[in-house]
């Protein structure tokens, strides 16, 4: 028996850090949204081992975030299984901010749940997610999202009005831990403002230029191409461009079509990987 679901990439439309907490996280605040952008997750029940398959890169043992989260989901479940193989078609680059791993987990709570006719309460599925990882249980429920604590409180907000979103991934990797250690030797000087971002999102123009990232000013530091991309982005029509989460993804909001894909275009001849998306929600 197969089962088949999307994974659902996410982006960070506003991102701020707080203090270390004493379990060794940070406390974060995010306005995240759900993108078309997605992965492809295939579950094989009963498959006589637990295995995940997909690129070369990808761990096979429960390093993966879909292997751990299939074991967690039969453990809060008390469903008995013979092992499962976990096949990801890969859409979401990794490295990129992008959620992909969360988002494949995501995908594999929301396809056991309903084949095993719901069986955790919707509490109780955000609570294996949260075990699974921090970004996991917003990319289980999805749209647009603002999330606290570690990423596990999360709260709606507003929908974000449609557009055409532009992702860039330069050729780089981000080290999330060496970004969190930047910022914790020297905070941020400005951060977001979410009380303005949420009374914004009716208005995508107003609400693109308030979009910020904490990370984005170090991590651009470090590799000023960042500031060619965003360069980039406005140029060509962008409303707002930011960095996601903690990168190395750019991503700018365009009103219109044609702009946003003369934007890819020309991102195109700058970096190796390129994308358009648009905000969706998460059947």
């Amino acid at each position: 028996m197969n089962l088949c679901e999307p994974a659902y990439a996410k982006l960070n439309l506003a991102l701020d850090v707080g203090a270390l907490r004493p379990d060794g996280y940070h406390e974060m605040r995010m306005l995240m949204q759900t993108i078309t952008l997605c992965d492809r997750v295939t579950i094989r029940l009963d498959a006589g081992r637990w295995w995940a398959d997909g690129p070369d890169a990808l761990p096979h043992d429960e390093r993966n975030l879909a292997l751990r989260a299939a074991r967690v989901f039969c453990q809060a479940a008390d469903i008995p299984s013979g092992g499962m193989e976990i096949t990801l078609e890969k859409q979401i680059p990794t490295c990129a901010g992008l959620g992909g791993g969360s988002a494949d987990a995501a995908a594999v709570l929301r396809a056991l749940q309903r084949y095993y006719g719901s069986p955790l309460s919707h509490a109780a599925l955000l609570d294996a997610a949260a075990q699974v990882g921090s970004d996991v249980p917003f990319c289980l429920v999805g749209g647009t999202m603002l999330a606290e604590g570690r990423g596990e409180r999360l709260t709606a907000v507003p929908a974000l009005p449609p557009c055409e979103i532009v992702l860039c991934q330069p050729d780089f990797a981000s080290p999330t831990p060496a970004l969190f250690r930047a910022l914790d030797a020297a905070p941020p000087t400005t951060r977001p403002d979410f009380p303005r971002l949420l009374d914004a999102l009716g208005d995508l123009p107003a609400f693109a230029a308030a979009m910020e990232n904490v990370f984005e000013p170090v991590l651009t530091a470090q590799h000023p191409q960042l500031g060619q991309i965003r360069r980039t982005l406005l140029e060509h029509g962008a409303l707002g461009a930011m960095l996601t989460g903690t990168g190395s993804v750019m991503f700018g909001l365009f009103a219109d079509r044609a702009a946003a894909e003369r934007a890819r275009a020309a991102l195109a001849r700058l970096t190796p990987w390129t994308a358009l998306a648009r905000p969706c929600a998460v059947e």
